[in-house]
Parts: structure tokens; C-alpha cells; sequence
């Protein structure tokens, strides 16, 4: 039987008066937002799951509450508004919120006043994951808050909390999984017509790139710890650059780069015109970086124009701390992992909007004076932002392998069915039980 003859098309429903109803809309890769809609089920909630490709309506199981929409991303609106009137929606869950489907969704909610559940990969990744209510990144309300509001909330926590994670992995999950998705969009797709993806290439094109990541891991496992050991024995200062993937939402919609080479041309451009001269620059590609824009070649070609080439180096992805515990200093745009480097008591310049964008944690220097004299991060304020982060929005698990994922639902699925959000949950004092849960995983 093929998936199209599977489906079965949803019927009416109303919830009951004070019933919570909730609408899924894209997730992470995988049976994540399905188990998590199992969960919110068993608590009496209404669930249901709009899908817009073969590869979200694999991962639903429940048949009858799937809603498709095989019409172009233009209609997407006014369908979302009927499913809200029909189905008496009171939240919208959803995984990022600049993709088009979602960016409609976080204007309706905030029109109808629906709580939006936000989902993303964790401020502190890779160890955890980030649920938050109006909006993440750029539009988190971490945002709005200073490092004083948040020690404030604080100040009636427990003094020096570390929750240091099981170290379990998501990284070949993630990759498997993507490749999967986009195998389902190519082979039975044939309900959605219409669909396009929110990327720039097709989707053929990115599951043939999900799929050689998936395939080459082991092999550039190797490579990168081969470049990791001539860093190590190189003996010169560098300043580490963290990339970021082009088509990444935090990269798209909360900086003023729309290329990923008009960046790292910045950042090379103000490192030779400033830097001292037996200084190195190291570009560590994103883990899942999957050569789609072979930009190592446009570093090389920059440096090579520049005459800066034999100082300059590229790190396959992976792990950071091999890396980033040699460095001087740290260049992003906005990535998470730039939290590493402050947890490290590193100098850290952001040149896109992030929630650790605060006075005390990066830089206000011009990119220039950054790559010759480094302004250091308060220590003190980044351990309280951090302990602020764990205490509210941060969820110790994974989206991906099975024992991370069950890690976060434990703990997740109380967050969303909560009357607040994680903010305003630990400024009440309303989040010892999460705690709990969350100091389980050690």
C-alpha cells in the first residue's frame, strides 16, 4: 500500500470548553513532535499536525489528525487561519520560526493571541535544546533582557548549579534522519504538487548532500583530527572563526549577511590589514556542513589575493574543544557555539544578533581592533546567563537518537502544557520540579 492510500483525511473536531488544542507544524527531522504529541494526547489535550511534504506526514502517526496542505506556500495563510477557526486551535508548536509556513504562524498567533510554542536547536548545545514561547534567536525574548534582570530572577536560586549532561550523541541521528526526509520528498510526494522547499536548491540536490555527509563522516573524522594535531603543533596564536551553515535561519534572518563569503571576506579582509603579522586565522566549518557552496575554495581564493594564505586554515566540523582550547579569539556571526568560547573566559565578536549579544559577554570593538587587541568577557556575568539559560529554556536531551530524545520529552512535556512560559516559571519559582527532572540526566 502506498503512503498516499494510508492517509486518512481528518474530520471535524471541536475541543471541549478549557481543552488546550494544539497544531504542529514542521519539526525537527524524525519522530520528535510526534512522540512529544503522544504525550500532550495522554494528557487530555486536543493534537493535530499540519504537513506540507511526504516527509511530515511519515513522521505522524496519527492518521486522522493530519491536515495537508498541497496548495503553494502563498495560500499557506489563509489555510492556517480556517484550520485555527475549524479546529479551535489555542497553540501552535513549531520547530524555528523564520521558514515561511512558521513565520506566517508566529504572526497569526500573535494576532489571535494562540501561544506559540517555539522549538530550536539549544542555546548550549550540543547537550541540549531550547524550548521557548514567541519566538527564538533574534526573536527570543531573551533578546529584551539584560544580564542584571537575569541575575535578579536568580537571586533566589541555588548559588553555583552545574548540571554537566550525559554525553550521549545526535550527530550521525541528525544526519540519517535529514537524508531520510528528503528521500521521502522525492519518492512519494505526489500528494504535494506544489511544494517547495524553503531552501535555495532543490530538494534533490539536498538529499544527494545529506546523503554524501551521512557517507564521508568517517573519513572526515579523520581529516579533522589531522588538521586539529597541525593546529596544535603549528605553535603560532589564531583567531578561530566559527562558521555557520548559509542557509541556516539565524544566519538568513538575524544578520545583515546574506552570503556566508561576505563574511568570512570580512573577517579575512580586517585579519590581514590588522592582525599581527605571525598571527593565524582558523575557519572551523559547522558539523553539518555539507559543501553545497564550497566555500573553503572562496576562503583560499580571498587569502590567496590578500597574501595571507599560509596563515590561513580550515577545520572540518566536529567537536570544539580541541580546537577552540588553543585559541586567542573568537569571530561569529551568531552561532551557539560561541557560548563555548565565553564559558572559556574567551574574546568573543558577534557581528549578527544572538541572545548572549549583551555589553558584558562580546566585544564592542570594530571587527579591526578585535583581530589586534581582544576585549576580554565578563566571567561572572556569562556564569549567570548561563545559569539562567539552564534554568529556564535549555532542555538536557536531544531531537535525534532515541535515549537523548526520551532525555527531553521527560522533561519538556510539562514546560508545554505549563500556564507560563520558562521565563516567567523561574522568575514565579515554579521550575524546582523541572529541575528535578533535568538533574536526573547526569
Amino acid at each position: 500500500m502506498s503512503l498516499e492510500q494510508r492517509i486518512v483525511l481528518p474530520h471535524s473536531y471541536s475541543p471541549k470548553p478549557g481543552e488546550k488544542c494544539f497544531l504542529f507544524l514542521q519539526g525537527p527531522h524524525g519522530p520528535f513532535f510526534d512522540q512529544l504529541a503522544r504525550l500532550l494526547r495522554a494528557a487530555g489535550s486536543s493534537v493535530w499536525r499540519a504537513g506540507f511534504n511526504a516527509g511530515d506526514e511519515f513522521f505522524w502517526s496519527d492518521r486522522n489528525r493530519f491536515i495537508p496542505h498541497a496548495g503553494p506556500v502563498e495560500d499557506w495563510p489563509d489555510h492556517l487561519k480556517r484550520i485555527i477557526d475549524e479546529k479551535g486551535v489555542t497553540d501552535i508548536v513549531l520547530y524555528g520560526d523564520v521558514r515561511p509556513v512558521h513565520a506566517a504562524a508566529r504572526k497569526a498567533a500573535a494576532v489571535r493571541g494562540l501561544r506559540l510554542h517555539v522549538f530550536e536547536e539549544g542555546y548550549l548545545r550540543p547537550y541540549w535544546i531550547s524550548y521557548e514561547r514567541g519566538g527564538s534567536n533574534g526573536h527570543s525574548a531573551l533578546t529584551r533582557m539584560s544580564i542584571d534582570e537575569m541575575r535578579r530572577t536568580l537571586r533566589h536560586a541555588e548559588e553555583g548549579l552545574e548540571r554537566p549532561p550525559t554525553h550521549w550523541g545526535d550527530t550521525r541521528q541528525h544526519k540519517f534522519y535529514g537524508a531520510f526526509y528528503h528521500f521521502l520528498i522525492l519518492a512519494a510526494n505526489r500528494r504535494y504538487p506544489r511544494f517547495r522547499s524553503h531552501r535555495a536548491i532543490t530538494v534533490r540536490r539536498e538529499f544527494r548532500l545529506n546523503l554524501r555527509r551521512l557517507l564521508v563522516t568517517p573519513l572526515q573524522s579523520v581529516q579533522r583530527r589531522l588538521a586539529e594535531r597541525r593546529l596544535q603543533r603549528g605553535g603560532w596564536p589564531f583567531v578561530l572563526v566559527l562558521m555557520q551553515l548559509e542557509h541556516d535561519a539565524s544566519f538568513q534572518a538575524h544578520s545583515d549577511f546574506k552570503r556566508i563569503e561576505d563574511f568570512t571576506d570580512l573577517c579575512l579582509k580586517e585579519f590581514a590589514q590588522n592582525a599581527p603579522c605571525y598571527h593565524h586565522i582558523v575557519f572551523k566549518a559547522h558539523p553539518l556542513e555539507d559543501g553545497r557552496s564550497d566555500i573553503r575554495a572562496a576562503i583560499f581564493r580571498t587569502a590567496e589575493r590578500l597574501g595571507i594564505a599560509d596563515r590561513v586554515h580550515w577545520v572540518l566540523g566536529g567537536r570544539l574543544s580541541q580546537t577552540m582550547g588553543q585559541c586567542r579569539s573568537v569571530v561569529t556571526v551568531n552561532s551557539t557555539a560561541a557560548q563555548q568560547a565565553l564559558w572559556r573566559g574567551l574574546p568573543v565578536k558577534a557581528l549578527g544578533r544572538a541572545v548572549y549579544s549583551k555589553p558584558e559577554l562580546v566585544s564592542d570593538q570594530s571587527l579591526g581592533d578585535f583581530m589586534r587587541h581582544p576585549k576580554l568577557p565578563d566571567r561572572a556575568a556569562y556564569r549567570d546567563f548561563r545559569d539562567f539559560l539552564l534554568q529556564s529554556s535549555q532542555v538536557p536531551g536531544g531531537y535525534y537518537a532515541q535515549r537523548s530524545r526520551g532525555h527531553a520529552l521527560r522533561v519538556v512535556c510539562d514546560m508545554v502544557l505549563a500556564d507560563e512560559d520558562p521565563y516567567e516559571s523561574l522568575a514565579a519559582g515554579r521550575a524546582a520540579l523541572r529541575q528535578q527532572l533535568a538533574d536526573q540526566v547526569k
